[in-house]
């Protein structure tokens, strides 16, 4: 039976899609209407108590958690992250669980500042947290795997790119230009197969890491 993948678009989802994309494997989309808050439905909770997106349905059951997806895919059907017992699983191993843990997390309290401080705190909050996402991709920039052939890390990293250029508090704190290892990866990223599937399913526009622009979707939407 295919996968079948509750989406928005323009969400976390999106890296989930390109994996899938990237794997070959057959999947069906499930759109989660953010416009109705569908995420918050007694039928999605049921899925995913957590109310986030996304989560992909599986002969196991339900996954959620961005990371738990991917890396279960991969020990499923191999390819795009290493093995158990590989050399290099040590070290896929703790970028995934840092894209995971670190930088997507401060990305969401950038998106969603109220969810972790008062309104009056705002505005400090999203400032210490623009700066903190600064030094994270200042860690990131020298990883030698940025330039390895696209697997599991590059589709996570790739929206991870795009969205503090979309998403968040505004105005042009951030320009990838600053990390030019970065914007060549996200101009690689942009040409990839699953990318181009990603972009006509999504409408993310022809440069969608490297100079993105908001999404036009073909349904739904991604706030």
């Amino acid at each position: 039976m295919p996968y079948r993948l509750h989406y928005a678009p323009d969400n976390a989802s999106l890296i989930v899609r390109l994996a899938l994309e990237a794997m070959g494997l057959p999947y069906d989309t499930v759109l989660v209407d953010r416009g109705t808050q569908g995420q918050t439905s007694p039928a999605y909770l049921a899925l995913n108590p957590n109310g986030l997106i996304p989560t992909l349905e599986t002969p196991d059951g339900p996954i959620f958690e961005t990371g738990a997806i991917l890396l279960w895919l991969a020990d499923r059907h191999g390819g795009l992250f290493p093995a158990p017992g590989h050399p290099d699983r040590a070290n896929a191993l703790k970028w995934l669980f840092w894209l995971s843990n670190t930088l997507h997390p401060a990305e969401r309290i950038l998106f969603y500042p109220d969810k972790h401080i008062d309104r009056a705190h705002t505005a400090a909050l999203l400032a210490r947290t623009q700066d903190r996402i600064g030094d994270m991709l200042d860690i990131l920039a020298p990883c030698d795997w940025l330039e390895e052939e696209a697997g599991m890390l590059h589709f996570y990293l790739g929206p991870l790119l795009r969205w503090p250029a979309l998403y968040g508090p505004g105005g042009d704190w951030f320009d990838l230009t600053r990390w030019p290892r970065l914007l060549a990866f996200a101009q690689a990223l942009d040409t990839h197969p699953a990318t181009l599937a990603a972009i006509e399913a999504e409408g993310l526009g022809p440069t969608p890491f490297s100079a993105p622009r908001p999404p036009n979707p073909p349904e739904g939407s991604a706030t």
